[in-house]
């Protein structure tokens, strides 16, 4: 999983030709810690998606501009457009990521 090192390498990840997934996270967060375990196994069986993890309290202008205000989040991007997100504040399982994921294909 990528983990960016600034706001401009985000930019980057947005206008990329693949699919990319923002996971939306902070360490402090406990539904986060609940499915970090499971970001391996989510990243392998979805290998045409590039992950990026941003810790919201590092990028929070990123969040409000998008719209994150519950944690863990995902959102998917190709070429500048959004082709999904599941943004809320609920506790999210391996299989509704992956779910969520397949439903963009």
């Amino acid at each position: 999983m990528i983990e960016p090192k600034s706001y401009e390498e985000i930019a980057s990840y947005i206008e990329k030709d693949e699919k990319v997934v923002f996971f939306f996270t902070a360490d402090w967060c406990p539904d986060c810690q609940f499915i970090y375990s499971a970001m391996p196994d989510i990243e392998a069986e979805n290998p045409d998606f590039t992950f990026v993890r941003i810790n919201r309290d590092d990028y929070m202008e990123v969040a409000q501009k998008w719209n994150i205000f519950g944690i863990p989040s995902f959102v998917v991007v190709q070429n500048g457009k959004e082709l999904g997100r599941l943004v809320n504040k609920l506790r999210k399982t391996k299989a509704e990521i992956n779910d969520f994921l397949k439903s963009i294909g």
